[in-house]
Formats: C-alpha cells, structure tokens, sequence
C-alpha cells in the first residue's frame, strides 16, 4: 500500500500533505493533540515549519520552540509545555532513530515492539499508542501496527474532510455519553 497523498487531520490542505509524506511531522501532530481540537494539533507541524523552515528533528532538538509556539496564531494554547514536548519527542528521534522517524515503525520487529517504541514517546499514552497505530495500519499499510487499533473509530480511518467532521462529531458524541 502507497503511502496517502495527504491525511486530512485539518483544513490546511498543505498541513494534510506534510503530515502524510513526513512522519516526523505525523508523530508532532499526535504530540499536540492534547487539550486542543483535532484540527488544531495536526495543523501545527506545517505551523512550526513554516516559523522555522524546517522540521528536521536535529535541528527541533536544539532549538528554544516557545517563541515558535507563542507567534500568533499560537501552536497550541499550552506553548510552553508543548514547544517542550516537541523539543523532547525530537531529541528522541534524534537519539533513538537518527533523526528519522519512520525508523520507529519501520524497524520494529512486530507490534509488541512497535507499542514499546511508541509509549516510550515523549506524551504517548494508551490511546494516542492506538490511534496512531490505526493510522499507521489504515493509512500506510503496515500490519505489525494492526493489532494496536481499536474496533472504535479513531483518526486511522479519516481518509477525506467529510470524514474528519464525522469523527469530531463521534469523539464529542462518545465523551459526552462518558462524562
């Protein structure tokens, strides 16, 4: 299975494509995706780029991101502990995979060691370790990360911007009925 031309996560189409052909930027946007919407997490990797010029993990890894984070319109509304999330998530890259995170996936013996490389990211909790494993799965075909998906609907099965409506409204819908 190719690789998608674009994971539509946000309503920035270039966003959606760098989050599909860069999978460090893919692992970013699953970093912030705490305490803000969907789209606002997944648009912050083409945000970062954009303020830096790169994405490059070696580079994030030394850089002081909270002005990065901070220019209007912020990142995230917590710029200060996620400008550190992401400076931590790409030292980790760095230091574990050489700075390309598609190592991460690609160079795990089978979905146990996948779950193990990426609860050991820096803001990967149970469930950002299965939805990103459904996204891996669905998304890019690779099946060491099947076993990690859930049955519910997760961000692995948004293939267009309709579909992401329909997933906001079934999150909101499920923390509702939990609450």
């Amino acid at each position: 299975m190719a690789a998608p031309e674009a994971l539509w996560f946000t309503t920035d189409v270039d966003a959606c494509r760098l989050l599909a052909k860069d999978p460090f930027a893919l692992l970013v946007g699953f970093a912030l995706d705490q305490q803000v919407t969907v789209p606002t997490a997944f648009a912050g990797p083409q945000k970062i780029k954009e303020r830096l010029g790169t994405l490059d993990p070696a580079t994030l890894a030394r850089t002081d991101l909270v002005d990065v984070f901070k220019q209007k319109p912020a990142v995230h509304r917590f710029p200060g502990a996620m400008a550190q999330r992401v400076q931590d998530l790409a030292q980790h890259v760095v230091e574990e995979y050489g700075g390309d995170a598609s190592r991460l996936w690609r160079e795990a013996k089978d979905s146990d060691d996948l779950k193990k490389r990426l609860a050991a990211l820096p803001g990967f909790g149970e469930m950002k370790i299965k939805s990103m494993g459904a996204v891996l799965s669905k998304q890019f075909g690779i099946e060491k990360a099947a076993p990690l998906a859930p049955n519910h609907p997760t961000l692995g099965d948004v293939d267009s911007a309709a579909k992401l409506d329909e997933y906001q409204t079934w999150k909101r819908e499920y923390k509702r009925s939990r609450s």
